[in-house]
């Protein structure tokens, strides 16, 4: 059961990114749920097929494959999904890569792939649907943040960076579109039980984990807890709310 009328996206159209797993591929699945027609992109392209598959009403629900490192390439290929399914609605830019690294240890190319996705990605994207007919009077943009980006962890240098960035492009991001009616904010996740997840958390025993659940007032939160926020932020029920960064975190942020 959905906490979301299934109409409340009905007609309009969404870009979701990261959609092979995790919280992209719940928040598709939920987009589609609340009658919103779903353009997933994703990188791995077998696990894409599957989140396609399990969309209702598949008939209306296309996918493009992407790897998302460069601004430029980005931007034209936004561009290039508006020309072939038409003006967006809404934009969920979910994709992105984890690096726990010592700053010691992380180099150029560990910054740069971090970045690719979440910094130079946000930027293409928030550069094409800036463009007239890319995105309707009144839609929503949503870019994944994460806490990281305001509080400090061991070995998150470049990951917290990079997610710094994004919350302050949105900033000014939706001062641009602020015009248009078009809501711009981020989601600031806390720890959510995803593979990304696993592969942060693997090795670290179970006694580290579970003190850093703890340190989460709501423990670990789940793919769909992040989806609802995201619908919610697409619906009409946010047409007051952008430049925010929106904590979805379990109470991390206020530990």
């Amino acid at each position: 059961m959905i906490a979301f009328s299934g109409n409340c996206l009905l007609g309009g159209r969404y870009l979701v990114t990261g959609a092979s797993s995790g919280i992209g591929r719940a928040t598709a699945l939920l987009i589609a749920e609340c009658g919103g027609s779903v353009i997933a992109a994703g990188r791995d392209e077998s696990r894409l097929c599957e989140t396609i598959a399990s969309l209702p009403r598949s008939n209306e629900h296309v996918y493009s494959v992407q790897s998302f490192a460069d601004a430029d390439q980005t931007a034209e290929w936004t561009k290039r999904i508006v020309q072939t399914y038409g003006t967006l609605t809404g934009v969920f830019h979910s994709a992105g890569i984890e690096l726990v690294r010592p700053v010691r240890m992380t180099k150029q190319a560990n910054i740069e792939d971090v970045f690719g996705s979440s910094v130079y990605a946000s930027f293409g994207i928030a550069r094409a649907v800036s463009q007239k007919n890319a995105i309707v009077d009144g839609g929503s943009v949503v870019f994944m943040s994460s806490v990281a980006g305001s509080v400090g962890q061991i070995g998150m240098t470049a990951y917290s960076a990079a997610k710094a960035s994004v919350d302050g492009l949105m900033r000014s991001f939706a001062c641009e579109m602020a015009s248009r009616g078009v809501r711009v904010n981020t989601i600031a996740a806390g720890a959510v039980k995803t593979a990304m997840h696993q592969r942060i958390t693997q090795g670290a025993g179970d006694d580290a984990e579970s003190e850093y659940a703890k340190s989460h007032l709501l423990g670990f939160g789940n793919e769909t807890d992040v989806a609802n926020a995201v619908v919610f932020l697409m619906s009409d029920a946010s047409r007051w709310i952008t430049g925010s960064v929106l904590a979805v975190d379990g109470g991390y942020m206020v530990r």
